[in-house]
C-alpha cells in the first residue's frame, strides 16, 4: 500500500497561511524577545507563551493538513515536555541575562555581566573555587563507591542462593526512599548523643564519638549515605547484563579450563561494559548536582560546601534570581563538556574494539 502524498503546498517563508510554521516561529522569536527588553516582566511572560501558543497551533495545523497524523498522536506529551521543562529552561536563559531579584520588582538588561561576575568571582574568591573543589571530589568519592559497591552486588545477586528474591528487595529498598528521608535517618545515625555509630563505638574507646567533627569525617558521612542510596541503582544495569551472558560460553570456558580472571576479562565484561559506563555517566551527572545531602547532614559546614548548595543559597537565601540562574547555566555547560568527553572516550573505545 503506497504512503499517502501531501497535496498541501509548502508556503514560503513569509506567506500568512495557518500552517507556516516557519513564518510563526519567525514572529514568535521576534515579539518574545522585543517584549523582554520594552514590556514589564508580567506582560513579557504572557506575551512569551502566546508565541509559543501560536507556534505549536501552526505545527499542529501543518501536521493536520500535510496527514502527518504520527506527529499529532505525540503533540500532547510533546506539549507537556514543552510547557513542563523546555520554556522553564529557556525563560531561565534569558533571566540570567537581566538584572533581577525575586524579592523586588525592576528588572534591567544587563548582557553578559551575570556570567562575567560568576566566573571571575569564582577566580578571584577562594570560596568559590573551593567549592568547585568539594563538587569534584564528592564527583569522585561518590561515583567510585557506587561503582564498586554496586559491581559487587551484582556479582553476588547474579548466582541464584537461597532468600535470593527476599534480600534483593532489601537492597533496592535505600534507591525507593526520598533524599530527605535518607538525610534525615543519617543525621540520626551520625548523632553523636544517640546515634548507632556513636553508640558503638563507645562501647569500645568509652567516650562520645562525633563524626562530623571535621572535614574527613563530614565528607565520609555524606559520601557513605549517597552510595548506599544509588549503589542499588549501579547493582540494577550491571545486574542486567550479567544475566543476559549466554551460559554456554561460561561451559566452553570451564571445559577449555579457562581461568577466573579471563573468563571474566573475556566473556563477562564484554557483555556488561556498556551498562557500566552508562551507570557511570548517569552517576557522575547526578553527583555533580549534590546539595540535598549537604544541606541535610552538614548545612556546608566543615569544608563540605558544594556549587549547587551555592547555587541554592544565592538564588533563594540572597534572593539573587538572575545570578543565580547564570551559575545554573555555567554548570549545565560543565556537565555538557564532561558528558561529550564521556561518549567520546567510549565511542573511541568501542571502535578500538
Amino acid at each position: 500500500m503506497s504512503a499517502i502524498t501531501p497535496t498541501t503546498p509548502v508556503p514560503g517563508l513569509f506567506e500568512i497561511q495557518a500552517h507556516n510554521w516557519k513564518l510563526a516561529i519567525l514572529v514568535g522569536l521576534i515579539v518574545s524577545v522585543l517584549s523582554m527588553f520594552a514590556l514589564p516582566p508580567e506582560a513579557a511572560f504572557w506575551i512569551t507563551g502566546a508565541m509559543a501558543a501560536m507556534v505549536a497551533a501552526a505545527f499542529v495545523v501543518n501536521a493536520y493538513r500535510r496527514h502527518y497524523y504520527g506527529g499529532l498522536l505525540v503533540a500532547p506529551a510533546i506539549a507537556v515536555l514543552f510547557v513542563m521543562n523546555i520554556f522553564p529552561l529557556l525563560w531561565s536563559l534569558g533571566l540570567s541575562f537581566f538584572a533581577y531579584q525575586s524579592n523586588q520588582q525592576t528588572i534591567r538588561f544587563v548582557g553578559l555581566t551575570n556570567y562575567t561576575k560568576v566566573l571571575t568571582d569564582s577566580l578571584k574568591a577562594p570560596e568559590n573555587w573551593a567549592n568547585l573543589t568539594n563538587t569534584a571530589m564528592f564527583v569522585v568519592l561518590t561515583v567510585t563507591a557506587q561503582m564498586i559497591v554496586g559491581f559487587l552486588l551484582a556479582l553476588m545477586f547474579a548466582k541464584q542462593f537461597p532468600l535470593r528474591k527476599y534480600l534483593l528487595i532489601l537492597v533496592l529498598t535505600p534507591m525507593m526512599l526520598s533524599v530527605v528521608a535518607a538525610g534525615v535517618f543519617f543525621s540520626y545515625y551520625y548523632d553523636p548523643t544517640f546515634g548507632l555509630l556513636s553508640y558503638f563505638i563507645r562501647l569500645f574507646t568509652g567516650e562520645q564519638f562525633i563524626l562530623m567533627d571535621n572535614k574527613a569525617g563530614a565528607v565520609a558521612g555524606i559520601v557513605f549515605a549517597d552510595a548506599w542510596m544509588w549503589s542499588p541503582f549501579v547493582m540494577l544495569l550491571v545486574l542486567a547484563g550479567l544475566v543476559s551472558v549466554p551460559k554456554y560460553l561460561y561451559e566452553a570456558a570451564a571445559i577449555d579450563r579457562v581461568s577466573g580472571w579471563r573468563r571474566f576479562w573475556s566473556i563477562t565484561f564484554p557483555y556488561i561494559r556498556g551498562l557500566l559506563m552508562l551507570a557511570l555517566l548517569f552517576r557522575t551527572i547526578e553527583a555533580f548536582k549534590m546539595a540535598d545531602l549537604v544541606i541535610l547532614l552538614t548545612k556546608g559546614g566543615n569544608g563540605t560546601m558544594t556549587i549547587s548548595y551555592h547555587l541554592i543559597r544565592i538564588a533563594n537565601e540572597q534572593n539573587k534570581t538572575s545570578e543565580g540562574a547564570a551559575i545554573s547555566y555555567v554548570m549545565l555547560f560543565i556537565v555538557i563538556v564532561l558528558t561529550n568527553l564521556y561518549l567520546y572516550i567510549a565511542n573511541r573505545r568501542t571502535e578500538g574494539a
